[in-house]
């Protein structure tokens, strides 16, 4: 069982998340906005994996990609962007700044259990195909 940070400000996008990942025998964590991740990341470095919206209030999901790419302990921890307003080149610039994947929302079952596992597996470093 992994421990997975949601980073997400919209209410029925934290619940459909968090109920997928528990679903999958994870335990979710839910911060509503990407500063509230961060501190929570700072605070207490035993989550398996970060799942993030891109557009927050205080900090977004792409200053938060950076911030934490810019520290030793998360430059290999898996970070997935989800997002229903971005365009291929957006996706393209989220994934050179350090996300490991993008998952399109509405979130699906299916992928986000895809995801999970490749993240949370070996095959999880810095898997930039996806």
């Amino acid at each position: 069982m992994a421990k997975i940070l949601i980073a997400e400000d919209d209410l029925i996008s934290q619940k459909i998340a968090s109920k997928i990942v528990e679903e999958l025998g994870h335990t979710a964590f839910v911060s509503p906005n990407g500063m509230h991740a961060y501190e929570a990341l700072m605070a207490c470095n035993d989550f398996d994996l970060l799942l993030t919206d891109i557009m927050m209030p205080k900090m977004d999901g792409k200053q938060l990609i950076q911030t934490l790419r810019g520290k030793e302990d998360f430059k290999n921890f898996p970070i997935v962007i989800m997002s229903a307003v971005v365009g291929m080149s957006d996706i393209s610039n989220l994934l050179e700044l350090g996300a490991t994947l993008f998952l399109a929302k509405p979130l699906n079952y299916e992928d986000l259990r895809d995801y999970l596992e490749r993240c949370l597996g070996k095959s999880c470093e810095q898997d930039k195909d996806a």
